[in-house]
C-alpha cells in the first residue's frame, strides 16, 4: 500500500514514499528532499552464509548521473564503478548502521541507495542515510535503529544545519554526523582549523535535528512496520566457551601481552594449537571436527575479553603502555633523491611512507559526480599493501578501506594548502603503508604534512593525526576507559576507533568509526581532549625537530613555474590556428603552458631561463600595438615600394615604406633590407581599417 510521511529537516520539506517501487524487496522507500530524490532498497538473505564469523553487510550508494541531468563522459558512455565520493558515502551509510544489527546475525544484508535526482542545496547523501535507516526499520530485517544524520556547516561562526551549496562554499567545517535517539553514531568532518569547543557545539545542534528524524522514522515504523524475521543465531557456544575460558584464561593473558605484534600473533597461534590438541585428547578428534569453527570463535571471544578487562579493570594494555601513553615515534625526510618531497613516519609498528609529487594545473584530478565540483588539485592516495601486515596476496587495486583513508588525511591536509594563485601546481602525495598496527591513517597524514614541506610547499601549519580508543563497560555507557594511540589489537576488540587530525590552533578532519551503539557527549568531549594534546606532542617534539616549516625553494626535479594574465580575448592569438602559435614556443623552449579560461596562463620548465624565453614569447604575442610604440621585428616581405615587417603581437604586420627606412634617400627597399632582417620600428599611424605604417627614423 502506497504510503506518504512527511517532516520538515533544517527548514525544507523532508518527505518518505514507501509501497510505490520495489515492492519486492525486504523494506523500499523513496526520499524526497526538496527536489533531491533518493531511493533506498534492503534486502537480507534467507539462509546464513555459512563458514564466517562476520556480520556480512553490503551498502552501495549509486550515483546515476541522469540525476544532474548528464551524460557520462566515459567511452561507454554508462555509469561504471563508483566514483571516490560514492565509495565514501557507502562507507558513511555503514558505519552507523552496522552496530545495531544482533551480533549473532550471519544473513547477508545489501542496502543500496540510487540517486535519481539531485538539487545541489539538498544533499543526496543525507537523504540516503536516513533512507537506509527507514528502509531497514520498516523491513522484515533485525535492526535495532532507527538512524538519522544531517550535514553541519560553519558560516561566519554560526552553526547551519543542512547548508545550501552557497553556504557550503563559505563554510569552515563539512561535518556529517549520525546517530540514534540517545547517542552519536558516526562523525566525518573536514574543517578549516575548528576549535575543539566549536566541534562539540556542532555535533550537539547536529544530534539536536537527529533525534526528530529518528522520532519520524520510529512513527511510520510503528504504523507499518513489519514483524522482523526469525534468524539462525551464530553466538558463540556457551559450554564450548566456559571450557575453555575456564582453563585457559591465565595463559591467555600471558600470551597477549607483548610488544611486537608478530611474536603476540605467534603466542596466540601456539596457544591455539595447544588448545585444540587438549580438546582433541579430551574429547576425540571427531569432537573437535565438528566444534572447529565454535573453538576458533571461543579463543577469539576469550583474547579479547582478557584484553578488554586487563584494560578496563587494570588499566594495562598489552604493550605495557599506560592508557595514555603514544607509542615510541620517529620520522625523516628526503629518503628518496629524485622525488619532489619523501618523508617516512613510524609510529610503534606502524610506518607510512609518503611522497609528493608537483605538476602542472592541467594535471588536477577531472571528477565526473553528482555535485558541482568537477575538478579536484589535491590529491591524496593510501595504499595498503599485504606485506604490511606479513600476508601474502596479490595486489587488486585499491579498496574501499584504502579509499576511506586517502579522503580522511586529504581532508587533513587541504585547509591547509596554498591557494592556487599562491602556489599553481596540482599536488598529489602517495601514502605507502610499510607495515600496519593500526593508525595507519593517522601515520599517513604525519608523514604527508612533513613531505609537502620538504617539497617546499607552503603549507599554512603543519598537521599531524592520532586516534583514540574505548573500552566500556557494557553495564553503564559513562563508566569507560580511553586509549590514546590504538594499536591493531585494540582497535580489533575495543569500542572505538577516534581518529582526529588537525594543526596547533584546530581540528582539519575527523573520523570515527564504533562498534558500539553509539557515543556520549562527553566521550567525544574526552576524545577531543586526548587528541589534542596527543598532536601537540608529535608536531612540536617529533616533527618540528626534523622539519618545522616548508623549504624556501622546491626540488631542482619540480617543475618551476613562471605565471602571467593576459586578456582573454587574446587567448586565441597565443594558442594560434591549429595550435600554431603554442607549439612553436613550446618546440623553441621545451616548456609546458596551461592557459586558463580567464587568461592566466602558467609556464612549466626545470630551466627558469627557458621559462622566460616562453615568457616573453607570449608577451610578445598580447602586446597591443599602440602609435608612439617601439617594435622589435622581423621583415617578412619586401615590396617595391617598402617593406612588411612582422612586430611580433600575435602575427601582426606594418608597412615600412621605402622613404621611412632611413634618413637619407635610398634606391630600393633592398639595399638595406632583406628578409628575415631583425629591425627596431616605431609605429606612427594606424588608420580607420586597422593598417599599420612604421618607421626606422626613431
Amino acid at each position: 500500500m502506497f504510503k506518504t510521511y512527511e517532516t520538515e529537516l533544517a527548514g525544507r520539506k523532508l518527505v518518505i514514499e514507501t509501497g510505490k517501487m520495489a515492492g519486492l524487496a525486504n523494506g523500499s522507500v523513496l526520499v524526497r528532499y526538496g527536489d533531491t530524490a533518493v531511493m533506498v532498497n534492503v534486502t537480507a538473505s534467507k539462509e546464513p552464509r555459512e563458514g564466517i564469523d562476520f556480520f556480512p553487510l553490503s551498502v552501495d550508494y549509486e550515483e546515476k548521473l541522469y540525476a544532474v541531468g548528464k551524460i557520462p563522459g566515459s567511452f561507454q558512455k554508462r555509469e561504471g564503478k563508483p566514483a571516490d565520493k560514492a565509495i565514501l558515502t557507502s562507507r558513511a551509510i555503514d558505519r552507523p548502521l552496522r552496530p545495531l544489527f544482533p551480533k549473532d546475525f550471519r544473513n547477508d544484508v545489501v542496502v543500496v541507495a540510487t540517486v535519481l535526482s539531485v538539487e545541489q542545496d539538498n544533499s543526496p547523501e543525507v537523504a540516503a542515510m536516513i533512507g537506509a535507516s527507514a528502509a531497514l526499520s520498516i523491513s522484515d530485517i533485525p535492526f535495532g535503529g532507527p538512524t538519522a544524520a544531517v550535514n553541519v556547516g560553519l558560516v561566519n561562526n554560526e552553526i547551519i544545519i543542512n547548508p545550501t551549496e552557497e553556504q557550503r562554499e563559505k563554510s569552515d567545517l563539512n561535518l556529517t554526523v549520525a546517530g540514534t535517539e540517545n547517542k552519536i553514531a558516526m562523525i566525518e568532518a573536514g574543517a578549516n582549523e575548528v576549535p575543539d569547543d566549536t566541534m562539540l557545539e556542532a555535533i550537539k545542534k547536529g544530534h539536536e535535528e537527529i533525534k526528530k528524524i529518528c522520532k519520524f522514522i520510529e512513527q511510520i515504523k510503528d504504523e507499518i512496520g513489519k514483524p522482523k524475521f526469525e534468524y539462525k543465531s551464530f553466538e558463540v557456544d556457551h559450554e564450548i566457551y566456559d571450557y575453555i575460558a575456564e582453563n585457559y584464561t591465565n595463559e591467555m593473558k600471558e600470551k597477549v601481552q607483548e610488544v611486537d605484534k608478530e611474536i603476540r600473533d605467534n603466542n596466540i597461534a601456539e596457544l591455539t594449537d595447544k588448545i585444540s590438541q587438549d580438546y582433541s585428547e579430551k574429547y576425540g578428534e571427531d569432537q573437535l571436527e565438528e566444534h572447529k569453527q565454535d573453538i576458533s570463535e571461543a579463543i577469539y571471544k576469550l583474547e579479547k575479553k582478557c584484553v578488554r578487562d586487563m584494560i578496563f579493570y587494570e588499566h594495562k594494555r598489552v604493550d605495557g603502555r599506560k592508557i595514555d601513553e603514544i607509542r615510541p615515534l620517529s620520522c625523516e625526510i628526503d629518503l628518496l633523491p629524485r622525488v619532489h618531497g619523501s618523508a617516512l613516519f613510524t609510529r610503534g609498528q606502524t610506518q607510512v611512507l609518503s611522497i609528493t609529487t608537483l605538476g602542472m594545473m592541467s594535471e588536477e584530478q577531472t571528477l565526473d559526480g553528482l555535485d558541482t565540483e568537477e575538478t579536484k588539485r589535491y590529491m591524496h592516495h593510501y595504499n595498503f599493501p599485504s606485506y604490511s601486515v606479513g600476508e601474502a596476496r596479490p595486489s587488486r587495486g585499491p579498496g574501499r578501506r584504502e579509499i576511506g583513508h586517502g579522503a580522511l588525511a586529504e581532508k587533513a591536509l587541504v585547509p591547509v594548502l596554498p591557494s592556487k594563485e599562491e602556489f599553481p601546481y596540482a599536488i598529489r602525495v602517495v601514502s605507502e603503508v610499510l607495515s600496519s598496527n593500526g593508525s595507519t591513517s593517522q601515520a599517513s597524514i604525519c608523514g604527508s604534512t612533513l613531505s609537502l614541506m620538504a617539497a617546499g610547499v607552503p603549507i599554512k601549519r603543519p598537521v599531524a593525526g592520532i586516534s583514540t580508543g574505548l573500552v566500556t563497560n557494557p553495564e553503564d555507557e559513562n563508566d569507560y576507559v580511553m586509549l590514546t594511540d590504538i594499536q591493531g589489537l585494540e582497535d580489533f576488540f575495543g569500542d572505538m576507533d577516534f581518529k582526529v587530525g588537525g594543526t596547533s590552533k584546530g581540528i582539519t578532519a575527523i573520523q570515527v568509526d564504533i562498534k558500539v551503539d553509539g557515543l556520549s557527549y562527553q566521550i567525544i568531549q574526552d576524545a577531543f581532549e586526548r587528541t589534542r594534546i596527543a598532536r601537540a606532542h608529535i608536531l612540536d617534539n617529533v616533527m618540528a625537530p626534523v622539519i618545522s616549516k616548508p623549504r624556501e625553494e622546491i626540488s631542482k626535479y619540480a617543475p618551476r613555474i613562471v605565471t602571467t594574465t593576459i586578456k582573454s580575448d587574446k587567448i586565441k592569438d597565443v594558442i594560434g590556428p591549429g595550435g600554431k602559435m603554442i607549439n612553436k614556443i613550446i618546440d623553441e623552449t621545451g616548456v609546458k603552458i596551461d592557459i586558463e579560461e580567464d587568461g592566466k596562463v602558467f609556464i612549466y620548465s626545470n630551466n627558469q631561463e627557458k621559462a622566460i624565453q616562453a615568457l616573453e614569447m607570449i608577451e610578445d604575442i598580447v602586446r597591443e600595438v599602440e602609435v608612439g610604440g617601439i617594435y622589435y621585428g622581423e621583415v617578412t616581405r619586401i615590396m617595391s615600394f617598402g617593406a612588411f615587417v612582422d612586430l611580433g603581437c600575435g602575427g601582426k604586420e606594418g608597412l615600412l615604406h621605402i622613404s621611412k627606412i632611413s634618413n637619407e634617400r635610398i634606391k630600393s627597399v633592398e639595399d638595406v633590407l632583406k628578409i628575415g632582417d631583425k629591425v627596431t620600428v616605431k609605429v606612427t599611424e594606424i588608420d580607420d581599417q586597422g593598417r599599420i605604417n612604421l618607421t626606422m627614423k626613431i
